[in-house]
């Protein structure tokens, strides 16, 4: 998939277009991509995604994100996207006026524009679905999606993650919620303990659910040497050492080996319970040992 960070830094063709944030890439935005793609194959042009980096939500209202760029970009790859236009969410860009907005479009050559139904654009969300149809007459907008009566909407997983509940998380993405980080030096306590943790450190305002989970983590040997492997992650603070600042561990149940420098991705299966201060390094000890074996149950039958 290609990707850009300006409209007119793609080829002057015609396209169709979706326009929206995108965070997680839930079951929702899902349905809209697929309007997206039926158009494409209507017109037998590209598809692009016009998206914004951070999502807008994060720079007006200081919410955490579900997707950093990276991950974004490789979801809408996963479900068949041609293009992408990523462009930089900054304060004077979401103050430009909706004409500016609308001049973005028209430089991508939209026979379609794909957004949902809520959809507003320029200062003071001034633009509405009515002004897109200056710029091409064929705009579709998708409604809302629910599952079992429930919205399916990025702050609803914001509030699953919030609390830890990572099921619900999963049912409204349509797959398992997932964050990447990069393995750094920590305080090397897991090792001395006999539970060797990987630390991942991952974007500042990246959504994490705090607790101890049944995770599968995932590495790559080089390319195209993807390996999966059962683990067991903690998210939070580490209470029993008093600890400082949030912590992103995974312990490897059936792996040894250096991960210093390399990225991760984690997927998170089950919640084993939330993060508890204990009387020692002892009784923590004997929880990580029966965290272990919980996560071997929980992913007993999980490749």
């Amino acid at each position: 998939m290609k990707t850009y960070v300006s409209p007119t830094g793609r080829p002057d063709t015609e396209t169709v277009v979706a326009v929206g944030s995108f965070d997680g890439v839930h079951l929702g935005h899902q349905a809209l991509l697929a309007q997206l793609k039926e158009r494409g194959r209507q017109h037998r042009v590209p598809t692009v995604v016009y998206t914004f980096d951070p999502p807008t939500r994060v720079l007006t209202q200081g919410v955490e994100f579900l997707s950093t760029l990276p991950e974004k970009l490789a979801l809408l790859a996963r479900y068949g996207i041609d293009e992408t236009v990523a462009v930089p969410f900054t304060r004077e860009f979401a103050a430009r006026p909706k004409d500016a907005f609308l001049e973005d479009l028209r430089a991508l050559r939209p026979r379609s524009v794909v957004v949902g139904e809520d959809f507003h654009f320029g200062r003071g969300r001034a633009g509405t679905v009515a002004d897109l149809r200056e710029v091409t007459r064929d705009v579709v907008t998708v409604p809302l999606h629910q599952l079992g009566g429930e919205d399916i909407k990025s702050t609803r997983i914001r509030e699953y993650l919030r609390v830890g509940d990572v099921e619900g998380a999963r049912r409204l993405l349509g797959r398992h919620y997932d964050a990447q980080g990069v393995v750094v030096p920590g305080d090397r306590l897991g090792r001395q303990l006999g539970w060797p943790t990987a630390n991942l450190r991952v974007p500042d305002g990246k959504a994490l659910p705090p607790g101890v989970y049944a995770v599968v983590a995932i590495t790559e040997r080089g390319p195209g040497h993807e390996q999966r492997h059962h683990g067991v992650a903690n998210v939070g603070w580490r209470p029993t050492v008093n600890g400082v600042g949030r912590r992103f561990e995974v312990h490897f149940l059936d792996f040894e080996g250096d991960l210093y420098g390399e990225e991760v991705g984690v997927k998170f299966f089950t919640r084993l319970r939330g993060e508890q201060k204990f009387s020692g390094l002892d009784e923590l000890k004997a929880q990580i040992a029966r965290d272990a074996e919980a996560a071997r149950e929980a992913l007993r039958d999980v490749e």
